[in-house]
């Protein structure tokens, strides 16, 4: 399955690239957003991509790599929330532009293998590290071992799950007889606790309970505060951030960390881009995605 790059030409467009310039992509997964700024940067540029998920580095490489006239190009295993290390480690001052897209990408749900699709049946894992470390806190984890009350704060927390502490209550049950060891598991547990109103509606029942149980499991909260912070040290003057999310608590969160340091950063749109009419006709997946830009005063 194709990953569609989400609000290409608008953020592309927000980066005002320079060729010649040094940008980084802290979400490359396949390069959708990534062949873009290598194109328009050109051959003198420096483009720096960032992803947890060594496949598809690998992948980005390859279709980078193609590319005639590439920018110099480096490709990092890493944490987006390490920026300031990574371009410290590059001896890389200053850059002109940030983009992080911060949705999941199609491959990751559908084809990972990882656990982060309720309509697949794999094991709970949900790390975007393909290989992660013995000591990493997995989905599985979270549901066997951790207390109801957090599971129940980081369903209502991270997805604003209506029916979080019921959810939280029926894992604990479930546990107490068997592990949960798999998505379907886990959806039947989900289902078998929330109305008959809610199991029918447009939206998946399951949909904010994996939305939250990934968020937790790789700390996405954490790394994009991080990232937020990281911006007016690593941004030239002029520079700009792309930021695109995907759900009211990311947005949330990148709105308010954007406007608490509008004494070095200037808010470019006041209001968050949305994608238009023909891309959610072709990929309806855009449909709650939003696009904030920032410049480096």
């Amino acid at each position: 399955m194709q990953h569609i790059p989400v609000l290409l030409h608008e953020s592309i467009e927000g980066l005002a690239l320079t060729k010649g310039g040094i940008y980084v992509d802290c979400t490359t997964n396949r390069a959708g957003h990534s062949i873009e700024i290598a194109k328009a940067i050109g051959k003198k540029g420096t483009l720096i991509c960032i992803d947890l998920d060594q496949t598809a580095l690998a992948d980005a490489k390859k279709v980078i790599g193609s590319l005639k006239n590439a920018p110099t190009t480096h490709f990092v295993h890493a944490n987006f929330r390490h920026l300031q290390d990574i371009l410290k480690k590059l001896k890389i001052s200053h850059v002109d532009g940030v983009l992080a897209d911060l949705g999941i990408s199609s491959q990751e749900l559908e084809v990972s293998g990882r656990g982060f699709s309720f309509r697949t049946n794999e094991k709970l894992q949900m790390t975007f590290d393909a290989h992660p470390r013995e000591d990493v806190t997995t989905a599985y984890d979270i549901v066997n071992f951790w207390s109801e009350s957090t599971i129940a704060d980081i369903l209502y927390g991270f997805a604003d799950e209506t029916y979080a502490r019921r959810i939280a209550r029926a894992i604990i049950n479930r546990r107490m007889i068997k592990p949960i060891e798999t998505t379907s598991e886990l959806v039947d547990v989900i289902g078998s606790s929330v109305p008959v109103t809610y199991r029918h509606r447009k939206t998946h029942f399951a949909t904010k309970t994996f939305q939250a149980l990934r968020m937790a499991v790789n700390d996405e909260i954490g790394s994009i505060k991080d990232l937020l912070t990281s911006l007016p040290h690593v941004l030239a003057q002029g520079g700009r951030a792309c930021i695109i999310t995907f759900h009211s608590t990311e947005d949330r969160i990148v709105k308010q960390g954007l406007r608490s340091q509008e004494e070095t950063l200037k808010i470019i749109n006041k209001k968050a881009i949305i994608p238009s009419e023909e891309e959610l006709e072709k990929n309806p997946r855009a449909r709650s995605a939003q696009l904030r830009i920032v410049e480096k005063l």
